[in-house]
């Protein structure tokens, strides 16, 4: 009888050694969740400060592209405008070149036209060269 009285005593001290150690081993063992919460937090920002920094260079490369745009815009409406100047200087130049013209130019010069032409052969075979030595 003895034995069984002593039943719940020997229940009830396995129960608080049980305690006991539960207890130590949770002081031996720091508590992880403020450093998991930090580390969540710089994530956070992390991911966050990325993001911003991602937009605002897609914005400037976007910007630079459009200001690039603009300026192949104009240099095309130059390169148009010069080409028109271009054939407008090569009209005048054609139109001062032709025969009526050229015939204006040379009666405003005091030329008049030839009533008997006379054409030149240059034709070295056809021609009779005659060359005299001095001996």
């Amino acid at each position: 009888m003895a034995m069984t009285a002593f039943a719940p005593a020997i229940t009830r001290s396995r129960e608080l050694i049980a305690e006991k150690t539960n207890q130590v081993a949770l002081k031996i063992v720091t508590n992880d969740s403020e450093s998991k919460q930090a580390d969540r937090k710089f994530f956070a920002l992390f991911i966050s400060v990325s993001g911003v920094v991602g937009v605002a260079v897609l914005l400037l490369i976007n910007t630079l592209l459009a200001q690039d745009a603009f300026e192949l815009s104009r240099l095309k409406a130059e390169s148009r405008l010069v080409s028109d100047q271009r054939e407008a200087l090569a009209r005048a130049i054609e139109y001062s070149s032709s025969p009526s013209a050229l015939a204006r130019s040379a009666t405003a010069l005091g030329m008049r036209p030839s009533d008997s032409p006379v054409f030149l052969n240059l034709d070295a075979s056809t021609q009779q060269v005659g060359i005299k030595l001095n001996g």
